[in-house]
């Protein structure tokens, strides 16, 4: 090694610290995850909440949300997503700081964990879905934008109409089923179908909206999604484009309007998520999946999700970590990634 170099290393670094980085980026993102101490905040005390955000009772000068809704009446296979919002507040040492988008996201944008939605029953599917419609409902007048943790898909269908009421949203919908099927044992509510219902109703745009990651035995399910004019990529077009062609295909497709994300963790190969209540092999990889949506950044996002969380099957916690580490890019590209529009 040159001596020079080493020695001005030396010079820099030897008594250095963790926090005095020259970089002014990297300067700033220190500063703001600094407590007024100088210290940062244990990551593994205090009363966990989502990405470690401040908790708050209500929406109030926010600009995003972060939502539990723990409910999981839509379920066709394995219960369990009720537990997803909790066991995700738990996880820690995810962000602040983004290193893609080169930010902390907290410090750009108001954000609070307001808690979960409050349901009058936890028997009824009808009801609880109401419920979440009228809860979103009130982030719609101060534009406050919302980033949710289920619960099972079929919650996205009552936040479309929400965000979607006044005009029609484009969607990215990352998941292994395309969860546009029809009535099911007699009920049309559930968390196969909640897409279908959402174009129905006029909420969401199909010819904006992409699905990726699509594989399984209930592909014989999803004629809606190609009679409405969905883009459906399914695993065999995934593997042959890879992610960087999906990715610019994604923004064709959603063009400048407003977008809604919707991340199922059985997009991923059950390797990586083995938490959920309807696994399927071959599947996305975290990786994949982080490169796509951070290719995403400078689109209009309204709102977000990461749903299908069932702790209970995962052991490892990995299910949640994964989870926790995709709504935080979420978040990034809301406080981060600009926008177009």
């Amino acid at each position: 090694m040159d001596p020079l170099k080493l020695q001005a290393l030396r010079t820099r670094y030897a008594e250095g610290g963790a926090f005095d980085a020259t970089d002014p980026v990297l300067r700033t993102a220190i500063r703001q995850v600094q407590r007024p101490d100088g210290r940062r905040t244990l990551p593994y005390a205090g009363v966990p909440t989502f990405l470690g955000l401040p908790a708050a009772s209500g929406i109030q000068d926010l600009d995003v949300a972060v939502i539990g809704v723990p409910m999981d009446l839509g379920v066709s296979n394995r219960p369990g997503a009720r537990f997803g919002p909790r066991a995700v507040r738990t996880i820690e040492r995810i962000g602040p700081y983004h290193p893609t988008l080169r930010g902390v996201p907290q410090a750009h944008v108001r954000a609070a964990d307001v808690g979960d939605v409050p349901f009058r029953s936890r028997y009824s599917l009808e009801q609880s879905l109401e419920d979440i419609e009228s809860y979103y409902a009130l982030l719609a007048p101060g534009k406050v934008r919302p980033l949710s943790v289920g619960g099972d898909h079929s919650v996205t269908y009552p936040i479309l109409k929400a965000l979607g009421k006044e005009r029609p949203v484009g969607l990215v919908h990352i998941d292994a089923h395309c969860d546009t099927m029809g009535a099911y044992d007699g009920s049309k509510f559930h968390h196969g179908g909640p897409f279908r219902l959402a174009v129905l109703d006029g909420v969401l745009d199909p010819e904006r909206t992409i699905q990726i990651g699509i594989r399984g035995s209930s592909n014989m399910f999803w004629e809606f999604s190609h009679a409405s004019g969905m883009r459906v990529v399914y695993m065999e077009e995934w593997l042959q484009k890879g992610w960087a062609e999906v990715a610019a295909l994604t923004r064709e497709v959603v063009g400048a309007g407003p977008i809604y994300v919707s991340v199922d963790v059985d997009g991923f190969d059950p390797a990586y998520a083995p938490g959920t209540g309807t696994p399927e092999v071959g599947g996305l990889t975290p990786r994949e999946v982080q490169a796509l949506l951070r290719s995403l950044a400078g689109l209009d996002i309204v709102g977000a999700d990461v749903v299908e969380v069932a702790p209970q099957y995962d052991p490892t916690t990995n299910t949640a970590q994964l989870a926790a580490q995709i709504l935080f890019e979420e978040f990034a590209l809301m406080a981060l990634g600009g926008s177009e529009s």
